[in-house]
């Protein structure tokens, strides 16, 4: 791990094997940015709020998603006057919705390539289907079956 230092409190490191260039932040530096306390930080770790990267010496490293997580549930709680149960609840449910909106995004991307295979291939789907029957002999056929057992329909 590779820490620079720049000014009395700046704690900023680069994680080995983390990617160029992607910077990851000291507890120290995090608090002083947010004026909160390092044992907030640490109490939003254990309440499951924040999940900071560690180094080999246990030391919290907070990304810059971290500190965009932090930024809102400071937001919830400062602003908003939401409890740290509300906090937990209300990201949860933005994760699902992430969550719903890719898979959504996902089966758009599904129907876009089905439609772009052509009517052509929905037409070969059906001229090979396993039974060729209208929706009318369906029917007919069912109601031929329904009455068939007591056959009587009076």
């Amino acid at each position: 791990m590779c820490v620079q230092a720049s000014g009395r409190e700046k704690a900023m490191a680069t994680k080995k094997g983390s990617g160029a260039g992607k910077a990851y932040y000291m507890i120290s530096a995090v608090a002083q940015k947010y004026s909160i306390h390092p044992q907030t930080l640490r109490l939003y770790e254990r309440e499951g709020l924040l999940k900071p990267s560690r180094t080999d010496g246990n030391t919290r490293l907070y990304s810059d998603d971290d500190l965009q997580r932090l930024e809102t549930i400071l937001s919830l709680t400062r602003d908003l006057g939401v409890n740290l149960a509300g906090v937990e609840i209300i990201l949860n449910m933005r994760q699902k919705m992430e969550d719903m909106q890719h898979e959504v995004n996902e089966f758009m991307e599904y129907v876009k390539r089905e439609l772009a295979r052509g009517l052509g291939d929905w037409e070969q789907r059906l001229n090979t289907a396993l039974v060729r029957s209208t929706p009318a002999d369906i029917v007919r056929n069912a109601q031929g079956a329904a009455a068939k057992p007591g056959e009587s329909s009076q």
